[in-house]
């Protein structure tokens, strides 16, 4: 059921992941042990495969871990009808043949021998060192009789927290499924539909995160082949019918090698087919396919400094298609992967898709961590990708945003079913963006990501207390959507016991931002009901019992509001007006509005309620000098007042002076001279007075 990868190897020679002859693995392994002065002859390809990366690798620990696999695996047989030790040296052999070093390939030799024969963790920790252990013990599976249903779930749980600490984990977990995968071919249909759904849902969304495209572009091909089997079979048909597609390639390779010996660049440049799946989604973007579309050049390069000449050289001698320009090199993408991504038009006007790597950059885009080599050795790890924190440490490359984020929300999630959909969500989505906090630092979030999600992802369970966000120096509505480097501050209440209103989970993209708000509301069930504090456009209060007006004599039954223009509260001198549809509106005496309806109404009296202060809005302008931080202030000093920003604008500056206007709920009126003394006590503000139109939303 496999289909063949077509993606080059990290040298760029053109060849997939290396397809394992099992039966020959088996006639070796059924042999044993060789003695031991060499190598078995079943794991001498993985060997050699070592030593093309490390040179120097001491094969003797491999040789330990063969020995003690082949002899736990004894009479124990895959569906396919070969000895069990073939699928072990199958995963070694991907591992080593992407890069990975020594521990990895020794974990790899001994992955299933915990779960499936008698050889125990503490066997493996005393024969192999801690981390082989830990390496074995995180890629080991959960017992069904243990976990009944939730096995699955549960098992890929304990692996991310696992890779958490040391993603190799996840990386002999990649080559494990690719494997299976590629010998599926024996079970069940609705088994390998099964299996190749968590695939798709769960594998190959990880092997993208963590940048090994070899295993993902193979992944992806076998699914295909699996779930869409007509639109595969056609996919096929097609490649097959279009063998000489490659020409058209060659040629205008041939052209690329000429422009780059002529302007004196060293620099290989190769046809690069692509994959099945990859072929399929051309063909659904574009239509009828080209020969040129079967494929991309790639040119592999010294430095980068050679990838932009390269890119001017390509520019200049032919017809360059700019939409299709990205530089993945200085802004490089969050599975750590580099290239100048260019299009250019040949003399038939066809269009030839183009990658310029350097060949670290490339072995780093085909086994992305992988072929980092062990990131928690001393010193940087291999391709010296590691950089420096503030503190000195080495921030661990393989430890992106995105795994972080994961790793803490799957902590709150409450049962193994939640976690498993939420994690086949949080998967799907295939783009990260960067914004940068206020305070200093960063935050990594997937796109469409809101202030919600920024608040959840700085602050956790504090953010319960979240009244509204700053983006870029605005005051904007927690549901605005975040942009690859925006500048976010989250603006907390200083009262503990506030919380998220449901109208937080329509703004909240991410699977942390979500369990905690779900978790509070649950929690919470009657103060999930109350008006929340976050920003929404300012509302119409009618009478009623909070800030109540008293007996109309004349209107007794007359619906009555607020005016938004003055927003009056007790104890306001106050006048009403009926307007339009029989609704009497309230101004203060002082509004402006109230000359003007004069003079084509007669004003209806009106009067509080008896001793009523209650719950009301109030629109406010300060006017201040600009400096850094004076609405961070601003804000905190009336959160500690006892008011809840509902919206807010700040008109941009003049003169060094700048003028905001906010509409607050307060849960009573009688906080509004304190509320106005705190404004006005906040330094570079001279003046805070009751606004006479509302803040926009």
């Amino acid at each position: 059921m496999s289909a063949e990868a077509t993606s080059p190897g990290v040298h760029g020679r053109r060849r997939g992941l290396p397809r394992i002859d099992l039966r020959r693995l088996g006639r070796a392994a059924l042999l044993g042990p060789a003695s031991r002065d060499r190598l078995p002859d079943a794991i001498g390809h993985v060997a050699e495969a070592h030593r093309a990366h490390f040179p120097d690798a001491d094969l003797s620990v491999l040789h330990r871990a063969y020995v003690l696999a082949e002899a736990s695996h004894r009479g124990q047989y895959r569906k396919s009808g070969e000895p069990y030790i073939t699928h072990p040296l199958a995963v070694t052999l991907i591992l080593a043949e992407l890069g990975a070093e020594t521990t990895t390939l020794t974990a790899a030799v001994l992955h299933d021998t915990v779960e499936d024969t008698d050889v125990t963790l503490d066997q493996v920790g005393e024969e192999f060192g801690k981390e082989v252990r830990y390496l074995v013990d995180g890629v080991t599976k959960l017992e069904k009789v243990d976990y009944g249903a939730a096995a699955e779930p549960e098992t890929f749980r304990k692996m991310l927290v696992a890779t958490g600490n040391d993603v190799r984990v996840m990386s002999i977990k990649l080559a494990d499924r690719l494997h299976n995968m590629r010998t599926l071919g024996v079970m069940r249909p609705e088994k390998q539909e099964r299996i190749a759904k968590v695939t798709r849902d769960v594998l190959v969304p990880l092997a993208e995160r963590l940048g090994v495209q070899a295993i993902k572009s193979e992944l992806e091909d076998l699914v295909f082949a699996i779930l869409c089997r007509e639109e595969a079979a056609e996919t096929r048909t097609l490649i097959a019918g279009n063998a000489s597609a490659g020409d058209a390639l060659a040629a205008t390779a041939d052209d690329m090698r000429r422009v780059l010996r002529e302007a004196g660049i060293t620099g290989e440049v190769l046809v690069r087919p692509r994959h099945l799946v990859s072929v399929h989604r051309a063909r659904r973007k574009r239509g009828e396919l080209r020969g040129t579309d079967f494929g991309r050049l790639l040119v592999l390069v010294a430095d980068d400094a050679d990838c932009y000449a390269v890119l001017g050289e390509l520019h200049t001698c032919f017809t360059p298609v700019i939409s299709e320009f990205k530089d993945f090199v200085a802004a490089p993408k969050f599975n750590l992967y580099q290239s100048l991504h260019t299009a250019v038009v040949g003399p038939d006007g066809a269009v030839a898709e183009v990658l310029i790597r350097t060949h670290q950059m490339h072995k780093v885009a085909e086994a992305g961590v992988v072929a980092l080599g062990n990131p928690y050795a001393p010193g940087p790890p291999a391709g010296d990708t590691a950089v420096e924190g503030p503190d000195g440490e080495r921030i661990d490359p393989t430890r992106p945003g995105w795994l972080s984020r994961l790793l803490e929300w799957q902590e709150s999630a409450p049962d193994p079913d939640t976690f498993w959909t939420t994690l086949r969500a949080d998967l799907a989505q295939d783009r990260e963006i960067t914004v940068f906090r206020a305070e200093g630092g960063m935050l990594g979030l997937p796109a469409g990501a809101t202030c919600v999600d920024a608040a959840y992802a700085q602050y956790g369970e504090a953010a319960h207390r979240c009244l509204g966000a700053r983006v870029n120096g605005r005051l904007v509505a927690l549901g605005t959507v975040l942009h690859d480097g925006d500048t976010v501050q989250i603006l907390l209440a200083h009262d503990a016991s506030s919380g998220p209103s449901p109208e937080w989970l329509e703004h909240a993209r991410t699977p942390a931002a979500r369990i905690a708000i779900t978790g509070w509301l649950a929690a919470h069930p009657d103060e999930a009901a109350l008006p929340d504090a976050s920003p929404r456009p300012p509302a119409a209060v009618s009478a009623g019992p909070r800030g109540t007006v008293g007996v109309i004599s004349d209107l007794p039954d007359a619906p009555v509001r607020l005016a938004g223009c003055c927003t009056p509260v007790p104890p306001d001198d106050i006048t009403a007006f009926q307007v339009r549809g029989g609704t009497v509106t309230v101004h203060r005496t002082q509004c402006p509005a109230v000359d003007r309806m004069t003079v084509e109404r007669e004003p209806v009296p009106v009067t509080w309620a008896a001793g009523d202060t209650g719950d009301c809005q109030v629109t406010l302008r300060a006017e201040s000098f600009g400096r850094p931080r004076l609405m961070a202030e601003l804000t905190d000093a009336m959160s500690t007042a006892g008011a809840a920003i509902i919206s807010a604008t700040v008109e941009p500056p003049s003169r060094q002076r700048v003028k905001h206007t906010y509409t607050v709920q307060l849960a009573d009126a009688s906080l509004l001279p304190g509320l106005m003394r705190a404004m006005r006590d906040v330094p570079g503000v001279y003046d805070v007075s009751r606004a006479q139109q509302p803040a926009e939303a």
